[in-house]
């Protein structure tokens, strides 16, 4: 109980500081690179069930 009244001392004085963003700091661009590997996962999904379909075909054939 008596750590709680030192919390209560120690940030009674604190102040919040105002903190901008900054994108080239704070990473803004990183959707920007996991939108991208989406998009190349997804064409690379497409690539592979065409060719799984492909190989179905000629194993029937046979």
């Amino acid at each position: 109980m008596g750590d709680k009244k030192a919390e209560d001392d120690l940030f009674k004085d604190w102040v919040p500081e105002i903190v901008e963003y900054d994108a080239s700091v704070d990473g803004g661009d990183e959707y920007l690179q996991r939108d991208e590997l989406l998009k190349i996962k997804e064409s690379l999904k497409e690539e592979i069930v065409k060719l799984k379909q492909k190989r179905r075909i000629n194993k029937v054939r046979r």
